[in-house]
């Protein structure tokens, strides 16, 4: 393990949950003929039209206008470029200082989301009132509450305000271990997400293993009691409308505190030079592959071209010879010359090739497409990389010499 490795680097370690990304909803309410049921049966609501599936938005909005309204909580809207953490940031403060729990912030986002339409049939039917109740995406608006709780700390809440009021959850196992260790008197310090010291790193590994599913659904089940839309006892009794959670997301991290700076920048460097010597094409276009869609069969993947000759880090270029110096990874180094044969040597015509290769352990090792002989050119490989620089250039003859006489 880490800790194993690191022993005599480390301070002290950790492991915990970082960000936690939950999806709240409504399981009787999330498929056409569920609101089919809750209208028609339930509220005797005939035809469902676009007007009866916004009635329920239109007064969510108004209670949430009224309740901002009432407790002096101001409701700011997303711009883009914007981060709505750094926006958010002094009222949390503010909050913090009066050691108060509750809404200290609302924003409004219009978003992507999932919503049910009404459409009148394509043909005519037997009943004049029937419509069609489809399920699709659209551009809706969404509230971002943000909230200050006892028990997890900061977390934002996102409610979508059309059927059937999806909501999203984001908080961070670091600030429950915060209220933890603040509640046993243990003396820590933090910066911003990452604990850089502590009295008791035991106490800090358990206050992260305290946070468990029932803590979070108790806590996110009082917040979306208290401002997601309503529901009557009528409809509860009804239709049961209790809410689901499952993880769309989480972050489970591994902190370390190093005794000195010196371990974290060979770690780094090592890490990079792993990265870029394993992670290929092929593996990029795996890792950023796609579906587009859902009848589509198989996977989409960006497609990459991984060169074998690798790329040109020197060249140089003379008045007729041109020198080239190629790096492949790190398997050898490659250096190459061609000059030619009439206008340098004197030669007939055509071009030779001079190559060297750093690791080479055969002296007519050919590696690049240009290197491969044809009747115009000729390629030597000669095991040191200084070795075409040591030969002499050959004497310019006084006539041209026939092809057989030139040297292997």
């Amino acid at each position: 393990t880490c800790e194993n490795l690191f022993a005599r680097f480390l301070v002290f370690g950790c492991h915990c949950f970082d960000r936690i990304v939950i999806q709240g909803y409504l399981p009787l309410l999330t498929r056409p003929e569920h609101i089919v049921h809750f209208f028609r049966a339930v509220h005797g609501l005939y035809p469902i039209t676009l007007q009866v599936l916004a009635k329920r938005t239109l007064q969510y909005r108004g209670w949430v206008q009224g309740y901002a309204r009432n407790h002096k909580i101001p409701i700011l809207k997303a711009e883009k470029g914007v981060s709505k953490e750094d926006a958010v940031r002094p009222y949390l403060q503010r909050m913090e200082r009066r050691n108060r729990h509750g809404v200290y912030c609302i924003f409004t986002s219009m978003e992507m989301g999932s919503t049910f339409t009404s459409k009148m049939p394509k043909f005519p039917t037997e009943d004049p009132h029937y419509r069609i109740i489809r399920r699709v995406p659209s551009r809706s608006l969404h509230y971002y509450f943000y909230i200050r709780d006892p028990e997890i700390g900061p977390l934002a809440m996102c409610v979508g305000t059309y059927l059937p009021f999806q909501t999203t959850y984001s908080l961070n196992g670091h600030n429950f271990i915060e209220i933890q260790l603040r509640r046993q008197g243990v003396a820590f310090r933090k910066d911003d997400n990452a604990f850089l010291s502590t009295s008791d790193p035991k106490a800090l590994q358990a206050a992260a293993d305290q946070l468990s599913a029932a803590t979070l659904e108790k806590r996110l089940t009082y917040w979306s009691w208290l401002f997601c839309p309503k529901f009557s006892e009528k409809d509860r009794q009804a239709v049961p409308l209790d809410r689901q959670y499952s993880i769309n997301q989480i972050e489970y991290c591994r902190n370390f505190v190093f005794k000195r700076h010196f371990p974290i920048h060979k770690i780094f460097a090592h890490s990079c030079e792993m990265g870029l010597f394993c992670l290929a094409a092929d593996k990029v276009a795996y890792i950023f592959g796609v579906r587009i869609a859902k009848r589509l069969r198989g996977k989409l993947y960006s497609v990459l071209e991984k060169l074998d000759h690798g790329h040109h880090v020197l060249r140089i270029y003379g008045k007729n010879p041109v020198g080239r110096r190629y790096e492949k990874f790190s398997t050898f180094l490659r250096v190459e010359v061609c000059v030619n044969r009439r206008k340098d040597l004197g030669l007939n015509k055509g071009w030779r090739t001079w190559s060297a290769c750093a690791k080479s352990s055969s002296p007519f090792r050919t590696d690049s497409p240009a290197s491969k002989p044809n009747p115009s050119t000729c390629t030597s490989t000669f095991p040191c990389c200084n070795g075409w620089l040591c030969r002499r250039w050959p004497a310019k003859p006084k006539s041209p010499a026939s092809r057989s006489t030139i040297p292997g």
